[in-house]
């Protein structure tokens, strides 16, 4: 499923797409980041070891402070799920 377009970035788990303004995803980084981020919000592992993780399972790069952004966005949007 195609993902629109909407910063010059491309996010961790997608790819530019043949279709100009779109993005595919990559579902083998997109599950590597799920598992990645349960290790995270249960504790066993700190950012810096989970974005050091993720590059060597996955071979591209993300920064913990980028990781930070996505598992906090994950966060809030999880509490405002509940309420």
């Amino acid at each position: 499923m195609l993902k629109k377009r909407t910063t010059s970035t491309i996010p961790f788990g997608y790819r530019e797409s043949d279709e100009k303004g779109f993005l595919e995803p990559i579902e083998s980084e997109l599950t590597a980041l799920k598992e990645t981020k349960q290790h995270i919000l249960n504790g066993s592992l700190s950012l810096r070891g989970a974005s050091e993780q993720l590059e060597h399972k996955t071979g591209r790069k993300i920064s913990y402070v980028g990781l930070k952004k996505i598992v906090d966005k994950d966060k809030t949007k999880a509490l405002l799920d509940r309420s």
